[in-house]
């Protein structure tokens, strides 16, 4: 590997390589570069912040195999790939403004220029199908905890935040996360297969009122 640091890689099942990286862009890079080497082989490729998962069909070639090609590999940071989705958010439907402004002295105006006025990055896609882990947060809005007690629904389309991430709830679900708006898109389709963010993309919210919210309701990204 070249251009950016080298991975560190290990078995992470019978069927995978588990490649860890000391930064984030090293590790976007790498899976661009995994999936671009379309190689006969590989079944995933799944990247969580500073790690990449890579899949293989154990069938067709050994781990070790597997290790020599992904080790191999020309990386440079032009490989990193990933699109920006501009996701409007009614930050008037928000539930938490008075515990975010109690953890960070900000003003309700002062947290939506804040939230909306970065380029978030898509570090994980978890918790429950499509939930993309945001980050990071403008230091002055970073290091709000999380609820003392979860809640036990949050609605889809709930945009959250807490530490140093943001989020965005795909499905209903329970969630401990401040709720600071909420956006009208549709952003996963189970059944359909309709996953349209990805690791490596970036994330921009653009703060809409209530009016907006429900002529954009159900619409998707």
């Amino acid at each position: 590997m070249t251009g950016l640091c080298a991975p560190s890689l290990e078995p992470l099942s019978d069927q995978a390589v588990l490649a860890a990286f000391e930064d984030e862009a090293s590790a976007f890079a790498f899976a661009s570069a995994v999936r671009a080497s379309n190689e006969a082989w590989l079944i995933d490729v799944v990247q969580a912040y500073a790690t990449v998962a890579v899949f293989f069909d154990a069938d067709r070639v050994l781990y070790s195999e597997a290790a020599a090609v992904l080790g191999a590999l020309r990386v440079t940071a032009d490989t990193a790939s990933g699109r920006l989705h501009r996701i409007p958010c009614c930050y008037a439907l928000n539930l938490d403004f008075d515990r975010i402004a109690g953890a960070t002295g900000l003003s309700a105006d002062d947290v939506i220029r804040l939230h909306s006025s970065v380029d978030y990055t898509v570090y994980a896609i978890g918790f429950c199908p499509g939930f993309p882990y945001l980050g990071y947060l403008p230091s002055q809005l970073s290091g709000v905890p999380r609820l003392t007690a979860p809640r036990l629904r949050v609605e889809a389309g709930s945009v959250g935040l807490t530490g140093r991430q943001t989020g965005i709830y795909t499905e209903v679900r329970p969630g401990g996360w401040n709720i600071v708006g909420r956006t009208p898109l549709q952003l996963v389709d189970v059944a359909s297969g309709y996953f349209p963010i990805r690791t490596g993309d970036r994330v921009r919210f653009v703060a809409i009122d209530e009016q907006e919210f429900h002529r954009l309701s159900g619409q998707r990204l």
